[in-house]
């Protein structure tokens, strides 16, 4: 289903297009503000159902002049600033260590001086969540496991209840996934810079 069909839908009530956001947006919302609360697993859940139940009431206002997930996001920031604004404290800025994303296919970033490296390295972490938000649920979850949370590939396993080789199996699986659409998508914007 489209953005625009799925957005209509919505706004007629169908319930079905609201399973369908919820199993493609809620996750990848999920994650987005996770990393930005410090890892706290209760705010995130929270700042996430206010994120869209605002965003749900003021989906007639959404233009299509971004990605749904881009206006998703910008509507998830705000609410995260707002949290931090009645904690009277800065939010928790997001690190996230290039160790972690070691055997995925980032070889277009290359250290740099400042201030090239740093927007690199900015640009590069958009990506990497970019690229975990259109593989398969499946390959997103041991994506996940493996970089954002450094579990073993034991752990893993026993998350997946299935053996280690299976695990490290399902791993190589989902990073080749990864490189396909992390390289599809660099050559997208890449085109796109061009024509621009």
């Amino acid at each position: 289903m489209e953005e625009s069909q799925l957005i209509d839908g919505m706004l007629a009530g169908d319930e079905r297009a609201f399973d369908l956001f919820s199993d493609r947006f809620i996750p990848a919302l999920y994650r987005f503000a996770f990393f930005r609360l410090n890892q706290d697993r209760e705010l995130t859940c929270d700042i996430v159902q206010s994120t869209v139940c605002k965003a749900i009431a003021k989906l007639s206002s959404f233009r299509g002049e971004a990605a749904l997930m881009t206006w998703l996001c910008a509507c998830c920031r705000s609410e995260i600033a707002m949290h931090f604004r009645k904690q009277s404290r800065r939010p928790y800025e997001v690190e996230l260590n290039d160790e972690s994303f070691a055997a995925l296919p980032l070889e277009r970033y290359t250290t740099q001086a400042e201030p090239e490296g740093t927007l690199l390295s900015k640009e590069k972490h958009l990506h990497v969540h970019m690229v975990l938000d259109l593989v398969s649920p499946r390959y997103r979850q041991v994506l996940a496991w493996k970089y954002l949370e450094d579990l073993p590939v034991k752990e893993i396993a026993t998350r997946l209840a299935i053996g280690p080789k299976a695990a490290e199996s399902l791993l190589t699986r989902a990073r080749r996934s990864f490189r396909v659409k992390f390289d599809h998508l660099l050559e997208s914007r890449s085109g796109d810079d061009s024509q621009s």
